[in-house]
């Protein structure tokens, strides 16, 4: 009977090379279902490989959790068979992850622990306790209990360093600076943990770096999301170009396996004939065997090309030869995200670490790359044109929870882009596009529904329209629990009020700006502060405390050239205080000040400010008494004016104007009490990507006289959140 379980086992075999997943599936069935008796031990290594199988290539949870529990069963019989039992344990965890069974899966993984425990000294026990940890961890992260989680991180550490494996120490040594970074409560400790990364990273040799491609990838993206917390851009860019470089070369080598696969599949096809010459066959067959091991050093598979035992740790989707970036060697076996979420997601980090810049061009090849990775990855899921969430399978939330998140970001960032270029219409499709996303996965993107306030906030400011801006932005302040998003949406709303100009509005403003100014410097990072002392200086010179006004915009100016590079609020920094100077009757420093920030402006194809430093330009040169200066100004001035306009006309006389405006939040589809329990079954609702938002701060329309100092004011900044 072992001789036909061997061949069941390969033709099955045969079949899943050849992507023939049912045939193979019902090959390892008829082992389990025959009538006569196998050994235990072959039972269970079939169902262990129909589990995997369904785990990889189906959605077919329930099934593959049957035979997982009925290995289980058997196992108790047999006294020892560790390597199986561990398998088991750690196949069942992931049917409990996939369907957002957190407590199921946390008590297994603590059976898995204490088997290992109980197993000896082993290596091969060592790992499997790392593997459990490492997935206890991510167990516990969904819940929330993130000191839970990063003490078994620290518990697969030490049994990392106990068998003298670095790549093991720095998958453990990410994963817990992950965690740091999503509960930042000691800046020591993240600083900590980012300098162990970087030492363990370092000591590992060039040749097994390329072993583990998803460490790269893992730890440069952590890097920068630590540097951008911190707004320190300089020391941010060089992992941003890391990281860029990493994923084109494995775009590259992505294609090379591809092609070789194409070729070996060819070979299997001239092996399969039965008229082949021995003579052909053997030069096929050395050249399959070539072949193999070129694959097998480029993606760490075995010679078959066939995946270990280990299901990926995120999402059950099939994945094609290479298409996935390891963090360990088995039995860990896992990855952060898939690679396509990954090249996504740099993608986004380009953008925007490009947006800030004014670098459009890059953005937009950048976004359409990006969204075109989603929305593929999106119609693999099965979430196609009107598809909600209550519609997806259970094991499709969370992957499709992460591209979701993905693509709201590029979303956030394409409206951004235009308006800072004062394309509104443009603006107002991105937006609708997040209204529309939102309200078909109110659940799953609940965490967006601030983001969207925000930004409605900001068209709105954008447009002119400050007491609705006000309000879309006070709306986001209740929106949210992050104490950042908060100060900034004060910040924000606070602004608009001050545009507004009356009493009323400005006592307003001082409210919402005082509470943030008092502990602006409790934040991590400058961003909070650089925005509260933006507003405040705009109050200072409304109430014409000029001097004061210009310390405070100077200390801001110098904070945000520093740390942010955001070259929009530099220039709009440099135009406020050109005004003050203006009005302190310093010409020499005005005229200085305000044609580097008209420099700026131009390169930023932002309209508005270029209009706004122009206007007090023509001021500067009528008190100046420079007749021709001021003439060609205002009429460079008044052809902006007519410019935008134009484009407010066209904004304005949209269906979505008003739409994106209104004064009530957008209006989504209440789910029923079980379809709701459904869509929050899934460990997307605890998920944080980590990926920092760029926000900005809009800005009114220039005043007609340049010496209404109460009007002048910023356009829009830029802001991260981890």
């Amino acid at each position: 009977m072992e001789a036909v379980a061997e061949g069941l086992w390969g033709l099955a075999e045969f079949h899943e090379r050849r992507g023939e997943i049912g045939k193979a599936v019902k090959c390892l069935e008829a082992i389990c279902q025959s009538q006569v008796s196998f050994f235990p031990i072959v039972e269970v290594k079939t169902r262990l490989r129909i589990a995997t199988l369904l785990l990889h290539h189906s959605h077919n949870i329930s099934h593959a959790k049957s035979h997982l529990e009925r290995s289980q069963l058997l196992l108790k019989s047999i006294p020892s068979c560790f390597e199986l039992k561990c398998r088991a344990y750690s196949l069942l965890s992931q049917c409990y992850h996939l369907v957002g069974s957190i407590p199921s899966q946390k008590q297994i993984l603590q059976k898995g622990l204490e088997l290992t425990a109980s197993a000896g000294h082993e290596i091969s026990m060592k790992l499997w306790s790392c593997n459990f940890n490492s997935q206890l961890a991510n167990a516990l992260s969904i819940e929330g209990d993130y000191r839970g989680s990063i003490s078994s991180l620290e518990c697969g550490y030490t049994t990392a360093t106990e068998i003298c494996n670095p790549e093991l120490q720095m998958f453990f040594a990410t994963s817990i600076l992950h965690v740091h970074l999503m509960q930042w409560d000691d800046d020591n400790l993240v600083e900590q943990a980012v300098k162990r990364c970087s030492e363990i990273w370092q000591s590992i040799e060039p040749d097994k770096r390329q072993q583990c491609p998803g460490l790269l990838f893992y730890n440069e993206l952590l890097h920068i999301f630590y540097r951008l917390r911190l707004c320190d851009y300089k020391n941010a860019a060089p992992h941003v170009d890391n990281l860029d470089a990493a994923m084109k070369a494995d775009m590259q080598q992505t294609q090379q396996m591809q092609e070789l696969m194409k070729e070996l599949n060819a070979l299997d096809q001239s092996l399969s004939r039965s008229d082949l010459h021995y003579r052909d066959r053997a030069a096929l067959s050395e050249k399959q065997s070539s072949i193999q091991e070129q694959l097998k050093n480029m993606n760490g598979l075995n010679s078959t090309g066939c995946e270990t035992l280990e299901p990926v740790y995120f999402g059950n989707v099939r994945r094609t030869l290479g298409d996935k970036l390891p963090l360990a060697p088995p039995p860990i076996d896992g990855e952060w995200l898939p690679k396509s979420a990954v090249y996504a997601l740099v993608d986004l980090i380009v953008v925007i670490f490009g947006r800030p810049k004014g670098l459009f061009k890059e953005c937009t090849k950048r976004f359409e790359s990006g969204m075109q990775i989603i929305q593929d990855e999106l119609l693999k899921l099965g979430i196609t044109d009107g598809v909600t969430e209550v519609e997806l399978k259970h094991s499709s939330i969370w992957m499709a929870g992460v591209y979701l998140m993905l693509l709201i970001q590029f979303l956030e960032n394409k409206v951004a882009v235009e308006l800072t270029r004062a394309e509104f219409v443009e603006a107002q499709e991105a937006l609708i596009q997040m209204k529309n996303w939102f309200t078909r996965f109110p659940t799953i993107l609940q965490a967006c529904e601030s983001i969207i306030e925000m930004l409605r906030g900001q068209y709105a400011h954008s447009v002119g329209c400050y007491n609705e801006a006000a309000f879309h932005f006070v709306e986001a302040v209740k929106l949210t629990e992050s104490k950042s998003m908060q100060a900034m949406c004060q910040v924000y709303a606070a602004v608009s009020y001050i545009c507004i100009g009356d009493a009323e509005s400005s006592s307003q403003a001082l409210d919402l700006i005082t509470p943030v100014y008092g502990v602006m410097d409790s934040f991590v990072g400058v961003r909070e502060k650089t925005g509260v002392l933006f507003a405040y200086g705009l109050l200072l010179m409304k109430r014409q405390d000029l001097q004061e006004a210009r310390n405070r915009l100077a200390r801001g100016l110098q904070l945000t050239h520093t740390y942010l590079g955001n070259l929009q609020l530099v220039s709009q920094y440099l135009t406020i205080l050109g005004s003050l100077a203006l009005a302190l009757h310093d010409t020499v420093q005005a005229r200085e000040i305000l044609r580097s920030s008209l420099t700026l402006a131009k390169k930023l194809s932002d309209t508005p400010t270029q209009i706004w430093v122009l206007s007090i330009l023509t001021a500067l040169y009528k008190e100046l008494g420079e007749r021709g200066n001021e003439m060609e100004n205002a009429e460079y001035q008044t052809k902006k004016i007519e410019e935008l306009q134009e484009r407010l006309a066209d904004a304005h006389a949209s269906i979505l104007h008003l739409e994106i405006i209104a004064k009530v939040r957008f209006e989504v589809r209440q789910l029923h009490e079980t379809d709701m329990k459904r869509a929050m079954a899934g460990p997307a609702m605890g998920v944080n990507l980590d990926i920092p938002e760029s926000i900005g701060l809009s800005a009114p329309l220039p005043a007609t006289s340049s010496t209404r100092l109460v009007d002048t004011n910023s356009r829009r900044r830029g802001k991260w959140r981890i």
